[in-house]
């Protein structure tokens, strides 16, 4: 019985494989018809054209909801292209901008969601954590520590959502009409933009470089999520007056940690050692290019029109606040620093 169901599971995952597959050919040849297109753009594009107009069979539910592990399983084979030297010269410049940029940001979204718009001071957290962080990951690690409300993480998702699928779109066009070089906005949208998949998908958008540093500087600000999960905890503890309760930090730490870091940082550190020969490096890439390409149908198969809708407007206004300062500063001090 055990051996049926799990031949049973086997299958339902290996269905929504082979349609994200399809999705990706697709993408790949659309691509190739259309001058200027991009096969990753396209491949989000046709996922969620699909899933709102269909919505997603139940035989290839489980497939498509390994997205984020094709993503994550992705990344860590692209440490096999990345240099440490440059890694390292840009190591501690990276990290101070990440460090003040999530900064800013969650104090900018905590002030104007409460004293301008009036906001739940739990929704403009929520709201803080997944911009300043990593999106809904943020999110939904940061509410337990909380205990925010469903219809909080509701609003704070679906926000989160909208300007994914937004960002997505208008970063690389912005980065090509402003002429922003490769590392320029690699770094640009690893640091403003929100959500991992949404990150890497407009950097590879833009050029090979550009993704290879939007993802390496997305990573960085994601190492944070366990620190913000236990500053909430503390300070949401602390208004509540209760009883001053020990904090298992290390563990909530390393519960949160995205621990796929691990395993890029050592591919790459075993791709510096010069023990892979051209031949694996090569097979590496394709790799996770194609890893990638399914990631990214599956992550437009999550972008559904209905949920965004439901979305009330003042999360979004702050939001979008937000990310217009942000991203503004950010680019003038990333052309700054890297323009050269």
């Amino acid at each position: 019985m055990a051996l049926k169901r799990t031949a049973v599971q086997y299958s339902d995952v290996l269905g929504g494989l082979a349609l994200l597959a399809v999705i990706g050919i697709c993408a790949r040849t659309v691509a190739v018809l259309v001058p200027g297109a991009n096969y990753l753009i396209v491949a989000i594009a046709l996922g969620a054209l699909l899933t709102n107009l269909y919505g997603v069979p139940d035989w290839a539910r489980a497939g498509v909801n390994s997205h984020k592990l094709l993503l994550e399983t992705g990344i860590v084979l692209m440490g096999i292209r990345l240099t440490l030297d440059s890694i390292l010269d840009a190591g501690p410049t990276l990290i101070g901008l990440v460090i003040a940029v999530i900064v800013f940001t969650c104090l900018l979204i905590e002030f104007v969601s409460r004293n301008v718009f009036g906001m739940a001071d739990k929704t403009g957290s929520l709201l803080a954590a997944g911009a300043s962080i990593c999106g809904v990951s943020a999110i939904v690690a940061v509410s337990g520590s909380i205990h925010a409300d469903e219809d909080q993480i509701a609003y704070a998702v679906a926000t989160i959502l909208l300007f994914d699928a937004l960002t997505l779109a208008a970063y690389p066009l912005v980065g090509h009409l402003l002429g922003l070089t490769d590392t320029v906005f690699g770094v640009w949208a690893g640091l403003s933009m929100f959500s991992t998949g949404p990150v890497a998908a407009a950097g590879f958008a833009y050029s090979e470089t550009a993704g290879q540093w939007a993802t390496v500087t997305k990573l960085t600000r994601n190492l944070f999520i366990g620190l913000a999960v236990v500053a909430y905890s503390v300070y949401y503890a602390r208004r509540r007056a209760t009883s001053t309760r020990s904090i298992d930090s290390l563990s909530l730490l390393w519960t949160k940690f995205p621990k796929f870091v691990l395993g890029f940082v050592a591919v790459m550190v075993v791709a510096n050692l010069g023990i892979l020969t051209p031949t694996q490096v090569t097979s590496a890439r394709h790799a996770y290019q194609w890893l990638f390409l399914l990631a990214f149908a599956g992550l437009g198969m999550h972008i559904r029109v209905a949920d965004v809708r439901d979305t009330g407007l003042r999360p979004v206004i702050v939001v979008f606040v937000s990310l217009l300062v942000v991203s503004s500063v950010t680019l003038f001090v990333v052309s700054a620093l890297f323009g050269l």
